[in-house]
């Protein structure tokens, strides 16, 4: 019951990695290759850690 007033942190990890990419996408479009490289890296540990959450999720 109690649950319902929790926030899902899957949600928030989501909405980082969405920002992350997005920020990514306009520094290749502004020819920042090593800002892109840079924001891409960390994108994918965000959808590590979303990956593993998920797992976790379903498993229990």
């Amino acid at each position: 019951m109690f649950g319902l007033f929790k926030s899902d942190p899957s949600k928030k990890l989501l909405k980082q990695y969405k920002a992350k990419l997005e920020k990514a996408m306009h520094a290749q479009r502004n020819g920042d290759i090593r800002s892109y490289s840079f924001l891409t890296e960390e994108a994918e540990a965000l959808k590590v850690q979303l990956d593993e959450l998920k797992t976790a999720s379903t498993s229990q």
